[in-house]
């Protein structure tokens, strides 16, 4: 009997652990298809790259990594730009790009890069999810894989908004880069994907609606075709052309405080813009006739000694780079008045010999970002 009793009650203690193993099983089995593990995390460009060069010093700070809940993440962010598309391949190798500061990034910036190519008109809602799918796994997986791709992704945003002038409503500040981490037992793997985070939208104030963008889009580009209206097909005449444009027809602001100023919608519709405007639609018109150019940021000493930020512009003819700063051609006459030629040319297509006098380009767009090199300046100017 005792014998009895003792085998039932083993036989229910086997019976226990049985189910113990079964339930720990479907619950590792659940995890494993179904976890969201540890983070998303966040990458954004604390500064607005469109203002980088402002005529006023301000301190540029490279993106902050900030971890956040995964399940609140996915709530707040874009509906389907996460877990639904975790782990998917997502190829941009076919995008073609060949442009002046994207030929000096690394792989992993140019993929970026290249999904802003790809995805420019998505992009102008502003709450367009940009995916980049697992394309930055083995990154990730190294121990320090985070915190470089957040450089790369600065370096990324800087080429891009610096080669691309026509995405001027774009505000970077306003995007995140977004790595979440799913765990499946004992591996793990990497969605990415780029969205307004919190923000309602990553478009600049000014610029709010894709309605708004494509109205600013149409606005500018009958400028434009009225300007090269003119165009003759031979480079000096045609690069003269458009510094004559932007000389005659933008008036420098000195408040800093008008909308638009640093980007070619001030520039060439409201004519009223600061440094950056002159330089961005300089290459922006000269882009639409495939005459090579780049903008060039760092500091200039006017003729009272004072140093600031500044941007000018390098171009190419004959094979050979010079340099314009369609800004200090066009300076304020107290009073009015005709501006003499002795000005209006004095950083007209000019060597390294003239400019870099009171020039100095500097390549680091934010601190502790990529090093970006310029074309070498022929050391004569063009005659």
């Amino acid at each position: 009997m005792k014998d009895k009793f003792t085998t039932i009650v083993m036989g229910l203690v086997i019976l226990v652990i049985i189910a113990i193993i079964i339930v720990f099983g479907m619950m590792f089995f659940e995890e494993i298809n179904n976890s969201v593990e540890a983070d998303i995390e966040n990458f954004q460009y604390t500064q607005d790259s469109a203002e980088i060069p402002k005529t006023t010093d301000q301190n540029i700070e490279t993106p902050k990594i900030v971890e956040k809940d995964p399940l609140d993440e996915l709530q707040s962010a874009n509906s389907g730009s996460s877990s639904e598309q975790e782990n998917t391949n997502i190829d941009y190798t076919n995008v073609n790009v060949n442009k002046y500061f994207y030929n000096q990034l690394n792989d992993y910036s140019k993929t970026i890069y290249k999904a802003f190519e790809s995805n420019k008109e998505n992009m102008k809602s502003g709450t367009y999810t940009v995916q980049l799918g697992n394309s930055f796994s083995d990154l990730l997986s190294q121990q320090n894989g985070s915190e470089m791709l957040g450089k790369y992704y600065q370096s990324a945003i800087e080429a891009y908004t610096y080669d691309n002038p026509d995405v001027f409503y774009l505000s970077p500040s306003k995007m995140y880069l977004n790595v979440e981490t799913t765990t499946r037992g004992i591996s793990k793997t990497y969605n990415v994907f780029i969205n307004s985070g919190n923000e309602a939208n990553y478009l600049s104030e000014e610029f709010s609606s894709k309605q708004r963008v494509d109205e600013a889009i149409e606005q500018i580009e009958q400028v434009r075709n009225e300007i090269l209206r003119n165009k003759t097909g031979n480079t000096y005449q045609d690069i003269k052309m458009i510094h004559d444009y932007l000389v005659e027809h933008i008036s420098y602001d000195t408040s800093l405080s008008r909308p638009y100023i640093y980007n070619i919608y001030g520039a060439m519709v409201q004519n009223v813009c600061v440094c950056e405007g002159y330089a961005r639609s300089m290459k922006y018109l000269l882009d639409s006739i495939n005459i090579e150019c780049t903008i060039v940021i760092g500091k200039g000493t006017n003729t009272e000694g004072v140093t600031e930020n500044h941007a000018w512009n390098y171009v190419k003819i004959n094979d050979e780079w010079y340099a314009i700063d369609a800004t200090w051609d066009d300076p304020q006459i107290q009073g009015g008045g005709i501006v003499p030629d002795s000005y209006k040319y004095k950083y007209f297509l000019v060597g390294s010999s003239v400019m870099n006098q009171d020039h100095a380009p500097n390549g680091q767009f934010t601190e502790g970002g990529q090093i970006f090199e310029y074309p070498t300046l022929s050391i004569s100017n063009y005659e």
